[in-house]
């Protein structure tokens, strides 16, 4: 059974932090190298992180040094720390393999960031 279940969203302030989390199913975790994506309204859906299985780890420039991803194989699930928020980062949030993602997409998570 594929599963992508991403959660932990929320509205916070400028400058806040909040912890994404995302259990997929093995079936998708895996050996391979997942991703999190975001996509703000009227943009479209680009990756801003991605780990591999044994932990390296690459970030899209705007979030480097903000954003931190990990991931727990046993419990396959992939996290993402997000510190300094800024109002840029609003989007709905997803994870998914990466750099090429699966077609299915989970509901994903909303980041909402106030300035």
């Amino acid at each position: 059974q594929v599963q992508l279940v991403e959660s932990g969203g929320g509205l916070v302030e400028a400058g806040g932090s909040l912890r994404l989390s995302c259990v997929a199913s093995r079936s998708i975790f895996s050996i391979n190298t997942m991703g999190w994506y975001r996509q703000a309204p009227g943009k479209q859906r680009e990756l801003v992180a991605r780990i591999t299985y044994s932990g390296n780890t690459l970030y899209t420039d705007s979030v480097k040094g903000r954003f931190t991803i990990s991931r727990d194989n046993a419990k396959v699930t992939v996290y993402l720390q997000m510190n300094s928020l800024k109002p840029e980062d609003t989007a709905v949030y997803y994870c998914n393999k990466a750099p090429w993602p699966l077609d299915y997409w989970g509901q994903g998570t909303q980041v909402t960031v106030s300035s």
